[in-house]
């Protein structure tokens, strides 16, 4: 079932890019701001001292809340890193976007179009700095066949879990860094990634530009610069660690490593930054900060002792608040009103349809997305957004052919208003929560309200659509390719 928008027609999706994207005649001609996206890996909605994070230090993204909008019912695309990234880059949620198997090789198809693409229709230079994560090489879905103009970074999932990796991609070119072999611990691959960033927005400070930053902390694995663990050693008490992943380095001070990655990202988000001041940017740049999913569960990344799903229900694969609910933080100086915070419902499959609303762009594939424009909410105008319900699925998808989904585990999920529907396998009792009084999900309210769980029930069945095949390499050939080697 598509949402019923109070602003949109329903058309036919027609193959054509130029036909899918339309300009607006009454206001074409405007000055349209750079967009940078920036997103982190497995951060929970607690890991920010903006979202009431007490052990790790962020000054520069709680400056960044500080100077623009904080969003308290923000979701990602869905509980785990490629659907999520999947949903934010194609606009359709979870039920319709095309990656949903979690491997890390699953591809976008060619036909499918994502935000990139209408950001070269109006003639922005884009730019991808990071993890990908919807399409390895030789597929139809690597970044340059996508509408970036640059990538640097990860293609493959697997390969982003290695901050120290023996190559990464420049474009469709591999750059080496022998440095790094036998597990040397030389070129920190974040730094690097952060510096081509820099410079892309250095290089293109003249055009107007969309620079994607889909940055690999916190996910493991969990390593971080000396002058970074400086600020934590020996400041958390630690337990033993009594398990060994191979090829993986276990820090000694796991909480202090996990610690030091975060204030990391922001000391290197901040450096970022500053550099759009210096530029004489940052009054006409929106600046979005954001994270996949919710925080990862582990010995190693100790969400509760963190609080880093900020007292909700579940972590990183649950469909429970901790799971879904985001940081998600927005500034456009002049535009977006100074520290002030919006709990109005917004997800990852928003932010296509918001970007072609900012860009006065319409038509046929922009009115058959699944999210909505929250322009407004951004800008802070009045009313509260007209949307149908929010839908999510995860689910796992067998590696080899047809590549479908093993039909057992999947989950689903619907928010519509203040209710929210869970089921978490298709054999499971299905879960019925009002976030405004329950917003920990502690008091299952489904037995007490069966037609609004059989409407609900009814919507979310309806959009789950069968998925194109999960196309992904085995995980004997990802590690071949993938993991560093230690002769």
């Amino acid at each position: 079932m598509r949402q019923n928008r109070h602003y949109l027609l329903v058309l036919f999706l027609v193959p054509s890019l130029t036909s899918c994207f339309q300009n607006n005649n009454q206001t074409s001609g405007k000055a349209f701001p750079n967009i940078v996206l920036i997103m982190a890996d497995d951060l929970g909605y607690g890991h920010l001292g903006c979202y009431g994070q007490e052990k790790i230090q962020t000054p520069n993204l709680d400056r960044l809340a500080a100077e623009g909008m904080r969003f308290t019912q923000a979701y990602s695309g869905s509980a785990v890193c490629a659907p999520s990234r999947s949903v934010l880059m194609t606009g359709y949620h979870a039920g319709h976007t095309p990656v949903r198997g979690n491997g890390g090789g699953a591809s976008l198809r060619e036909e499918d179009i994502t935000m990139a693409q209408m950001f070269k229709k109006k003639g922005y230079v884009t730019g991808l700095f990071g993890k990908w994560g919807l399409g390895a090489e030789g597929t139809a879905g690597i970044p340059n066949k996508k509408g970036f103009d640059e990538f640097f970074g990860y293609l493959h999932q697997l390969h982003a879990q290695f901050y120290y990796p023996e190559f990464l991609w420049h474009n469709q070119e591999k750059v080496f860094f022998p440095e790094n072999k036998n597990l040397a611990y030389q070129t920190y691959s974040h730094d690097l990634i952060m510096e081509k960033a820099t410079r892309f927005i250095e290089e293109n400070q003249d055009t107007t530009f969309f620079c994607y930053l889909p940055l690999a902390i916190p996910h493991h694995e969990f390593i971080a610069p000396d002058s970074a663990l400086d600020l934590y050693k020996g400041k958390f008490p630690e337990q033993p660690i009594d398990f060994w992943r191979e090829n993986y380095a276990l820090p000694d001070e796991p909480k202090a490593t996990m610690a030091a990655m975060i204030s990391h990202l922001d000391f290197t988000i901040g450096n970022f930054l500053r550099q759009l001041d210096n530029l004489n940017l940052a009054d006409n740049t929106l600046v979005i900060f954001t994270s996949d999913n919710g925080p990862a569960v582990g010995p190693l990344e100790n969400p509760d002792f963190f609080d880093a799903a900020g007292g909700l229900r579940g972590y990183k694969g649950d469909l429970y608040e901790g799971g879904l609910r985001v940081p998600f933080m927005v500034r456009w100086p002049g535009k977006i009103q100074t520290n002030s915070e919006s709990d109005q419902q917004i997800y990852f499959g928003d932010l296509f349809p918001t970007f072609a609303d900012l860009l006065d762009l319409e038509g046929n594939h922009i009115k058959q997305l699944d999210g909505i424009s929250v322009l407004p909410a951004i800008l802070k105008e009045d009313g509260v957004l007209k949307r149908d319900f929010i839908y999510w699925e995860v689910g796992d998808y067998t590696r080899e052919p047809p590549f479908d989904l093993i039909p057992s585990t999947l989950m689903q999920s619907i928010r519509k208003d203040q209710w929210k529907l869970i089921r978490n396998s298709p054999e499971s009792p299905l879960e019925l929560y009002n976030l405004e009084q329950d917003p920990k999900e502690l008091n299952n309210l489904a037995e007490q309200n069966p037609g609004l769980v059989k409407e609900l029930y009814e919507v979310m069945i309806q959009n789950h659509q069968k998925a194109p095949p999960q196309k992904d390499m085995s995980r004997e050939e990802a590690a071949d390719k993938y993991i560093p080697t230690h002769e």
